[in-house]
């Protein structure tokens, strides 16, 4: 006869209490392999939530290639055939466009005054430094044919020059040039480093009628994948050296050290997990420890209640049903604990955090796979007593 699910938990939380140093020390050893685990899983879930902060307060993740300088060769700078050189060759790429500086111009509204960063950008700029449009409208393709002296303002410059008047349609002057604002886009790091402290951005026509130039200071790549961006990166240079052989390309990435820091933490994750997994898994040895020595401890026990109808599944369930509920109890004591110490860390150093359940579902999830584990063996082993023998054991 089968016993019923309370009566197994009240056998075993008799068992379990009945030698309460032994359990709370296999306790003690899930705790720890679960704390090491769920520590992991915490400092990677803070670390990649503070990487993707830094990605939203920055441009989108792009490649910028300029022509590099060499000794004794005729400096070249790119045209916009360059670009769709690449445009046609290149793959993976999200948006290309081209983006020129044009200095730090004093910008005038009425009396107030502000000292902006200035660029020249094509029309796929946004696109490629993936920054939002807040009010009015981008460059379009009549401002860059008619050369319309447009301007295209980020919110800090909004904020410096007209504070809360609406500045769409408004004439600023910038190096004693006066433009008229059509947009307003949200201000963005351009890269570590630099804050926003004000940005214009003009067509590129305008730009290159004004200086009378061809020539344009950079491309820029985004590609799909952030992962990509070292491939297209070599990609595109290489491409660039076969359209003009002897000359060297310099490119570089706007997020090279988040990227880095990405690259460290899957190392540092992998290495800290495997530290949690020796852990847990010797808090497995434990439990297998303690099944084994309640089984030879419990034989007469054993051969009792199969003499009065315990089948051999219910000698089994019980024995691994004390297996997991030393993981349970364990690794939740260990969830909470890192949790709370979280918490204290994340407030202290200003760190996003809120709790993962998904990450707690995993550390408490292995621990009841490795106490499970650790404890099936035994529990056979005890569910397969001869019950004339273990009675005569005693």
């Amino acid at each position: 006869m089968s016993l019923a699910p309370f009566d197994l938990l009240h056998l075993t939380y008799l068992s379990l209490r009945g030698n309460l140093l032994r359990s709370t020390l296999t306790c003690l050893g899930v705790f720890m392999g679960v704390t090491a685990v769920s520590a992991t899983l915490q400092v990677r879930s803070i670390s990649r939530a503070v990487i993707a902060k830094q990605l939203a307060e920055r441009e989108a993740p792009q490649i910028i290639l300029y022509p590099r300088w060499q000794r004794g060769v005729p400096r070249y700078r790119f045209r916009l055939e360059d670009m769709q050189f690449l445009r046609q060759r290149l793959v993976g790429w999200q948006a290309i466009s081209s983006s020129s500086w044009a200095g730090a111009p004093e910008a005038i509204f009425l009396d107030r005054k502000a000292n902006p960063y200035m660029r020249a950008v094509s029309e796929d700029f946004l696109a490629t430094s993936g920054q939002s449009l807040l009010a009015g409208r981008f460059f379009s393709t009549t401002d860059f044919e008619n050369y319309r002296p447009a301007a295209v303002i980020d919110s800090v410059l909004g904020e410096q020059l007209f504070q809360k008047q609406d500045p769409i349609g408004q004439r600023i002057y910038a190096d004693r040039r006066p433009y008229f604002v059509v947009g307003v886009i949200e201000s963005k790091l351009e890269f570590s480093g630099r804050e926003p402290q004000g940005e214009i951005l003009v067509p590129l026509s305008v730009h290159r009628a004004r200086t009378g130039s061809r020539s344009i200071g950079s491309i820029l790549l985004r590609p799909r994948e952030l992962n990509e961006i070292e491939k297209m990166e070599k990609r595109a240079q290489k491409l660039l050296e076969q359209r003009f052989p002897g000359r060297k390309f310099w490119a570089w990435s706007n997020v090279s050290d988040i990227i880095e820091q990405q690259q460290t933490l899957i190392m540092v994750s992998r290495a800290l997990l495997a530290v949690g997994g020796i852990a847990l898994l010797v808090g497995g040895v434990g439990i297998a420890n303690i099944t084994i020595a309640s089984v030879m401890e419990r034989t007469p026990e054993i051969g009792l209640r199969r003499a009065l109808g315990a089948t051999q599944r219910d000698i089994m369930f019980q024995f691994i049903l004390e297996a997991a509920l030393l993981s349970i109890l364990g690794g939740s004591a260990a969830i909470g604990t890192v949790h709370g110490i979280t918490i204290v860390v994340a407030d202290t150093f200003d760190l996003p955090y809120q709790f993962d359940s998904e990450a707690a579902s995993i550390a408490l999830g292995s621990a009841l796979l490795v106490g499970i584990g650790a404890g099936f063996f035994p529990a056979l082993q005890a569910s397969k007593l001869d019950p004339v023998k273990a009675l005569r054991s005693s």
